[in-house]
């Protein structure tokens, strides 16, 4: 691992961007509560120990570690111990699902069946990185130093990563992404409704008939993909949004409540300081918006 950290401590910059399209380097010096919207993301922690929250589940990674996300979530967290002498580390690699639709397509029959179906499960996995997986992403991050090389190899090693992802532990998960049957493929096409629509009245029965479920039915599918219910979710959702237009000084406390969601300046205040910690006011005062983050 020791040239993995190597490559993103020299790499890493505030926006997280490399020269390779969806190849994300962080570097983290603190641990204080962290709060992001991901989207399917593949992270390795190369340095580092973190804890994730995703509705009332738990997940944990560390050095060595990798960290899954299937669907576009909101996720809080933090890094154990991270400081200016010992940053934590990671690559995010971003899944696209229609890079892991053609792989499934052109592998058809190559996999094992349960690495491609499977009930609907909480869309995020933690869990030790395969050699073979890590060895991969390592040559994908050493491009960064090679962006002539890269502009040909990196399609084919992010190719192979895939690859290995499908073939590993975490295998159905990452198939999940580029199926567009199904439960989990129902449920993924409603979270990003709610996540393109968050502002709007959230109605169950809707939602529901949209997916092809009925609501209990959907209630339950969705809970067990995003660990939260529907309602639950798009109040994340709307308060992490309102941090981040608070900090880019996009309005008062009372405007941006209401440019969510919120009819009722009291409840957005209620809410937005049970889940931060502190009144809205705080990160209106902020001047900045925060920077972007690896789940």
């Amino acid at each position: 691992m020791s040239e993995l950290r190597r490559l993103v401590d020299t790499h890493a910059v505030a926006s997280m961007t490399t020269v390779i399209d969806g190849l994300l380097l962080s570097r983290v010096d603190t641990s204080e509560p962290e709060y992001s919207l991901t989207e399917p993301l593949l992270v390795i922690m190369a340095q580092g120990a973190k804890r994730i929250l995703l509705g009332d589940q738990m997940f944990d990674y560390r050095s060595g570690d990798l960290l899954v996300v299937a669907a576009e979530l909101p996720v809080s967290g933090h890094f154990v111990g991270a400081d200016a002498a010992t940053p934590a580390l990671g690559v995010g690699i971003v899944l696209r699902p229609t890079a892991i639709a053609e792989l499934l397509l052109a592998a058809r029959g190559r996999l094992h069946p349960a690495n491609v179906g499977g009930p609907a499960g909480p869309a995020m996995a933690s869990g030790p990185a395969e050699p073979a997986l890590l060895d991969a992403v390592l040559r994908l991050t050493r491009l960064v130093e090679h962006p002539d090389d890269a502009a040909v190899l990196a399609p084919l090693v992010e190719k192979e990563i895939l690859w290995r992802l499908l073939t590993g532990p975490h295998g159905a998960l990452v198939a999940r992404i580029g199926t567009t049957g199904g439960v989990s493929a129902h449920i993924n096409r409603t979270i990003r409704w709610i996540r393109d629509n968050y502002a709007e009245p959230l109605r169950i029965a809707d939602l529901a008939a949209r997916a092809g479920m009925s609501p209990s039915s959907f209630h339950r599918h969705f809970r067990a993909v995003a660990a939260m219910s529907p309602l639950q979710f798009q109040k994340q959702i709307r308060l992490q949004q309102a941090r981040a237009l608070l900090a880019a000084d996009a309005g008062d406390v009372a405007g941006v409540g209401h440019l969510v969601g919120y009819d009722s300046p009291t409840q957005f205040s209620r809410e937005y300081r049970r889940m931060f910690g502190a009144p809205p006011r705080r990160d209106a005062a902020r001047g900045s918006a925060p920077a972007p983050l690896l789940p």
